[in-house]
């Protein structure tokens, strides 16, 4: 399960210095990023840029904290809350030596919380961004890379079933993670499902806003979706301010999610 799991990793960095989001599926899909609500955009920043590798983008209005396989998007907004309690709880990062990370982390007077063995047997740890940012980090000392983007995680009662919602939409197969059976990969990016024993609330608004995938030809793709009946929130368009084309929906437990076409050039 290690080598998997190992395999997984190389591929999202594979060919990283070239391309910042990894090579798209058969169908033109491929992970984006994650957006984020934060109270102090200069903070965020550098807090992504210092122990995390990322490097900051500015597209018009658009703030972009570039990071291998995935981007990681600011609004300079209050959220309404943290991710904990939303069905989007967190998202996760390898990391090649966890005790170095959280030493300097703990060292800039930042919040650790359970340490433990995870579901890949590997030492885990969770830490909290400000505005409540919850983020899980996995030691892979074979990582070609200090960090790497490695998981969102979902947490809901009806998990399988939003599992399942997700394979069919974007014609993935599901692909346990260690013990953690109900998960899925998308280029770039694995997708845990967990249980919850009560609802979760929605996304939009709080700190993490809402997740993204990249895709070829985003129109011919957003005229598929509603041809299986889904529902936009925002219609297909064309942001040039910003260099992307986007649309969004949001999954059967309210999590926002935005189609992007555009942002591999970011």
């Amino acid at each position: 399960m290690r080598s998997l799991a190992l395999l997984f990793v190389l591929a999202l960095c594979a060919g990283n210095a070239n391309a910042q989001l990894a090579v798209p599926n058969e169908a033109g899909l491929t992970y984006g990023h994650v957006h984020l609500n934060v109270t102090d955009m200069e903070l965020h920043k550098s807090l992504w840029v210092k122990h995390f590798g990322g490097t900051v983008v500015q597209k018009g209005t658009l703030t972009a904290i570039r990071m291998p396989n995935m981007a990681i998007l600011l609004s300079g907004r209050e959220p309404t809350g943290g991710s904990q309690g939303t069905v989007m709880d967190h998202f996760g990062f390898k990391v090649r030596n966890l005790a170095s990370f959280l030493e300097k982390w703990r060292a800039d007077g930042l919040w650790v919380g359970r340490e433990f063995i995870g579901a890949e047997g590997q030492p885990n740890a969770y830490v909290m961004m400000p505005d409540d940012v919850y983020v899980e980090l996995q030691e892979d000392q074979a990582l070609p890379l200090e960090v790497v983007p490695y998981h969102i995680h979902f947490y809901t009662p009806k998990h399988e079933e939003l599992l399942s919602w997700y394979t069919e939409l974007l014609g993935l197969e599901v692909r346990s993670r260690g013990s953690i059976p109900t998960t899925t990969n998308v280029p770039g990016m694995n997708l845990s499902f967990a249980s919850s024993d009560e609802e979760r609330l929605a996304t939009k608004g709080r700190s993490i806003d809402h997740i993204g995938f990249e895709v070829e030809n985003l129109e011919a793709f957003c005229k598929l979706l509603e041809e299986k009946g889904i529902a936009f929130d925002v219609a297909y368009r064309d942001v040039p301010a910003i260099g992307l084309k986007i649309a969004f929906i949001t999954d059967p437990t309210g999590v926002y999610i935005e189609f992007t076409e555009g942002l591999d050039a970011y």
